[in-house]
């Protein structure tokens, strides 16, 4: 008789994105003449760039063919993109091979996927908060999760110790949902933590582009010893907008041994099971990204981003609220006021100001009594919604 797996029961009632949208969208039925700000869920406004656009009707041209047309690519990425991208990590400072580089439909995909790299004996270290699908993936696969704590005493940037020893590390810098970062040494005292005890970090590095100080790592392979120790996760969503075209990266090092196996010939060996590759069309959409013409149009987009997030930094300065990311990050975790918990916020905002964030409940306990907002608004909406916030937050 067939089995169902049973820790399906383990995982909450609605993923957390799915419960914003069915509180915005009861508030919206009962309430259709308000006009909703969504500043919660990180999805982008702004369409892909020029460059990009461009590639993407060549591709498409390419298909209509016979001469230049491109079937099934291979299991792990096209050759040229991957030699873009292990260009753009010599730009980091990041010794990476393109032989190294694995092209994928995007992170959440290879953050499910990489796991059956790992044994389910394995035990898993997550940050709180954390980004669900860390601990949803580790809870269908059945291992034991130890959950890290942060929070204002540290910056939401916790530092590795006894209580942190685990054989899967997970790391988010800069991070989601608090938008903290971890500077060299931090981070270079984790790759030095799990060399020591024989775990493999897993990091996930979606927003390194948004990095602007000098002294912030935008890869892990810019660290000492990294190469024997981390799994890099790596997308175009927020790079390049990609959130609806669908491509990412993924880094396996060839000095990365563990248990006398060695995980960049086992991923490989898992491509060519998991996947038939990338479609064509998208990695020459990608590819685009890592040209000259590319970098200059996504960081101009970039820059929109960027602008809007000091919006929402200057509405909380006036208000005196403590918050978190911003400057380095797409996304503010604030301090919700007067002790309310996240959801209690939550529904505060939509009904007062009709503007949605994330409660900071979602990403675990330590999240409770944060408030999450993302940058990646229309600019006009952005701007509107943190008028209305730091009005609201004055009468406080």
């Amino acid at each position: 008789m067939l089995k169902p797996n049973p820790r399906y029961r383990e995982l909450k009632d609605s993923y957390l994105f799915n419960t914003i949208y069915r509180k915005t969208s009861e508030y919206l039925e009962k309430n259709p003449e308000k006009q909703v700000l969504r500043m919660g869920v990180g999805d982008v406004s702004l369409p892909l760039c020029d460059a990009v656009i461009e590639a993407l009707h060549r591709a498409v041209d390419d298909q209509s063919a016979a001469a230049t047309f491109h079937g099934y690519m291979p299991e792990c990425g096209d050759a040229a993109l991957r030699k873009a991208i292990a260009g753009y990590y010599a730009q980091m400072g990041a010794a990476v091979s393109e032989q190294e580089i694995f092209i994928s439909s995007g992170a959440c995909d290879d953050l499910g996927d990489i796991l059956e790299l790992f044994d389910q004996e394995n035990t898993v270290m997550v940050v709180e908060p954390a980004y669900p699908e860390y601990v949803d993936t580790n809870i269908l696969a059945g291992r034991k999760i130890i959950h890290l704590s942060s929070g204002i005493e540290n910056d939401f940037l916790p530092m590795p110790g006894a209580q942190a020893k685990a054989d899967i590390l997970y790391l988010c810098s800069p991070n989601n949902p608090t938008g903290a970062v971890y500077n060299r040494s931090q981070l270079q005292a984790w790759v030095d933590f799990a060399n020591e005890i024989g775990a493999v970090i897993l990091f996930d590095a979606a927003y390194e582009i948004f990095i602007e100080e000098p002294d912030i790592p935008h890869s892990i392979y810019e660290l000492r010893g990294a190469d024997r120790c981390a799994i890099e996760i790596c997308s175009l969503s927020k790079t390049a907008g990609f959130t609806g075209t669908r491509l990412g990266y993924t880094v396996v090092p060839q000095n990365l041994i563990r248990g006398g196996m060695h995980l960049h010939e086992m991923w490989s060996r898992n491509r060519e099971t998991r996947t038939n590759g990338v479609s064509y069309i998208l990695q020459k959409g990608a590819l685009a990204v890592f040209t000259p013409e590319g970098q200059q149009q996504i960081r101009k987009n970039l820059r929109v981003y960027k602008e809007n997030a000091a919006c929402f930094m200057k509405a909380l300065d006036a208000a005196g609220i403590w918050y978190c990311g911003g400057k380095n990050s797409p996304y503010l975790w604030m301090k919700c006021p007067d002790g309310m918990s996240g959801w209690t916020f939550f529904d505060y905002l939509l009904q007062k100001i009709q503007v949605v964030g994330i409660p900071g409940d979602g990403f675990g306990d330590c999240g409770k009594g944060y408030f999450r907002f993302s940058t990646f608004g229309n600019p006009e909406e952005t701007r509107e919604a943190a008028d209305r916030l730091c009005k609201l937050l004055a009468k406080e």
